[in-house]
Order: C-alpha cells, then sequence, then structure tokens
C-alpha cells in the first residue's frame, strides 16, 4: 500500500514538475524583520512600568529634550561596505541545480543587534551543485523602507552539497535597522 502511494506520489510530483522543469532559475533571496517587543522602561524607584501609551499623560507638556527617539526620522549616511565572511559547515544537502534551483541558495537568516556593537544577520547558504562555489551575498538593511546600510559580502569557498552558516555585520546599534533583504548575487 505504500509503496503505490509513493508510486502515485511521485507521479503527481513528476507532472507538476515538467512545466517548471523548462523555466529559468532565479537567485536566491530573502527578508527578515527584526524581532522586538514592545518598548518599556520599569521606574527601579515606584514600581511603574512606561510605555509609549502612558508616557507624558497626566496633562503636563513634554519639554523636546524628554522626547522619545523616533526611528522613523532617523537619517543614515548612504555607506556601502564590503565585507569577507568566512563559512563554517553545518551539514550536507543533495544536488539539485539546475534549470529550476539555483545553484546556491540563501535561508534561515536572522537579524539581531548586538549589543555596544553592530547589527548582524546569520544565514545560511546551500550549495545546492556537485562543484565548489565561492558565494556572493548582498544584503540591504533598512528602517521603515529608509536605506540604513548595504553589504556586499565575499563568502569562502563552500564545498560541493555543502550546508554552511555565515555572519554578516550591519551598521553600528546607533542606527535603527527594522528589516534586512538578502540575496546571493554570484553564482
Amino acid at each position: 500500500m505504500n509503496r503505490s502511494l509513493m508510486a502515485v506520489s511521485l507521479c503527481v510530483v513528476a507532472v507538476t514538475l515538467a512545466p517548471a522543469a523548462r523555466a529559468q532559475a532565479v537567485k536566491s533571496s530573502v527578508e527578515i524583520s527584526a524581532t522586538t517587543g514592545v518598548p518599556e522602561f520599569r521606574d527601579p524607584k515606584t514600581g511603574m512600568v512606561w510605555t509609549p501609551e502612558n508616557v507624558g499623560q497626566g496633562g503636563k507638556p513634554i519639554l523636546p529634550e524628554d522626547h522619545a527617539f523616533d526611528p522613523t526620522s532617523q537619517s543614515a549616511p548612504a555607506q556601502v561596505v564590503l565585507q569577507r565572511a568566512t563559512a563554517k559547515p553545518v551539514g550536507s544537502v543533495p544536488v539539485t541545480a539546475g534549470p529550476t534551483v539555483p545553484i546556491v541558495t540563501i535561508e534561515n537568516t536572522m537579524l539581531r543587534a548586538v549589543p555596544g556593537q553592530r547589527w548582524q544577520v546569520i544565514a545560511y547558504l546551500n550549495n545546492n551543485s556537485n562543484k565548489p562555489v565561492d558565494p556572493v551575498v548582498e544584503c540591504r538593511f533598512t528602517n521603515h523602507g529608509n536605506p540604513v546600510s548595504a553589504t556586499r559580502v565575499t563568502v569562502s569557498q563552500i564545498g560541493p552539497s555543502v550546508r554552511a552558516g555565515f555572519a554578516v555585520m550591519g551598521p553600528r546599534i546607533n542606527y535603527f535597522v527594522d528589516k534586512v533583504s538578502c540575496q546571493v548575487t554570484s553564482p
């Protein structure tokens, strides 16, 4: 029974993928958002928890020097950073590169702020071919759709059929970043 279901499933997959086999493989890309909770501050003396919803209440005007930082109004200098990253092998992937599967795919990216330092992206590349590759990845760090920084990363060689992780350093954390989009530009 299981073999007949598997045979039917394989036929359905083959028929479904047949038109796609003639299509051109696209470059792999991914876009992720920073994960942050609601900003809050607990006053150690009173125990009061202050959030954007209750700050400034009580009918008292807020002086300009007491206004909170508005990340949507920040302006960051346009900069493009070139980096080299060392890929660390973490597993293997099947050889699937072809007309509809890119040679290298990027996945499972994570954006985080390293306290006191820079924004960092952790990502994984899959070499879907049977040859070593020297990938190049471009990442764009943005704040509410406004560019903050662009980074072009030359990743060390990844062997055939290897899954490897690497890190990309972004702008300093004194610039607010809420999203990063990364894509493999070579091969």
